[in-house]
């Protein structure tokens, strides 16, 4: 990439200005911890220290809550395009040295999920034998997994890829960058990969270019997910207030 890449404060979090293979460029090369925070889990900034800590220890976030980027272009002059999750994680499979065999460490959430993740990978052409995937526990308030850093160790990926629910994964994904003995890129694309393979209701690219991957959860699941985004309305009055400052604890 010839020119520096270009960042934005927003509520006191550094976000990635630039395409999926600009960020992906970016992260691969010194490796790095990427978030990719979501309306619901943003408007915790002001009380969950853990969250907030993870997020201000990456290395960068992308701009995936459709909510924060027409907030924010509205309000300010300084304008910041969308880069959803899904979006990033379409262009990181394209990448040819992410295909090769043991470039790439996948953290699933559940057996079922892990299963149809892999057999989407695989029918995709991306090596993945069972060594490069892990099932997450449930992790507690405080994350500590000393069998997933044996295993990172063993296997030392260049990628690796969380895919657990936001809020732990990027917890998670700090934990690794501290304790790791080396500096790979680490991913938080949540349920971006299920998008894909079929374990969540696939999200065509139509609807992730128009931001509405939520809406399209919440038919998919009401119950589930319409919760979850209604209470992301409590983002816009952060966001009013502290515009590119990072929110006081308690506020």
């Amino acid at each position: 990439m010839g020119d520096r890449p270009r960042f934005q404060q927003i509520l006191g979090i550094r976000f990635f200005v630039g395409s999926a293979e600009e960020a992906i460029e970016q992260v691969s090369g010194n490796g790095g911890l990427v978030v990719v925070p979501a309306a619901p889990a943003l408007k915790n900034l002001t009380h969950d220290k853990r969250y907030r800590d993870a997020l201000l220890g990456a290395d960068f976030a992308i701009a995936d809550s459709a909510m924060m980027v027409l907030l924010w272009n509205v309000m300010q002059r300084d304008r910041v395009p969308k880069l959803s999750g899904l979006k990033y994680l379409r262009a990181l499979i394209d990448q040819p040295q992410f295909r090769q065999a043991e470039a790439s460490f996948w953290v699933m959430p559940t057996p079922s999920s892990a299963r149809r993740n892999v057999a989407w990978l695989r029918g995709s052409g991306i090596t993945v034998a069972e060594e490069d995937t892990y099932l997450a526990p449930m992790y507690g308030s405080v994350i500590e997994d000393k069998e997933l850093l044996r295993r990172l160790e063993e296997r030392r990926p260049r990628h690796i890829v969380l895919g657990v629910g936001g809020g732990t994964q990027e917890r998670l994904g700090l934990y690794l960058k501290e304790n790791l003995s080396y500096r790979p890129a680490i991913h938080c694309i949540g349920a971006a990969i299920a998008f894909l393979s079929g374990d969540q209701v696939r999200i065509p690219v139509w609807a992730d270019e128009w931001g509405l991957g939520w809406l399209l959860r919440s038919l998919s699941n009401p119950k589930r997910f319409a919760p979850r985004y209604w209470e992301a309305r409590h983002l816009a009055p952060l966001m009013l207030r502290y515009r590119d400052q990072l929110p006081a604890l308690g506020a």
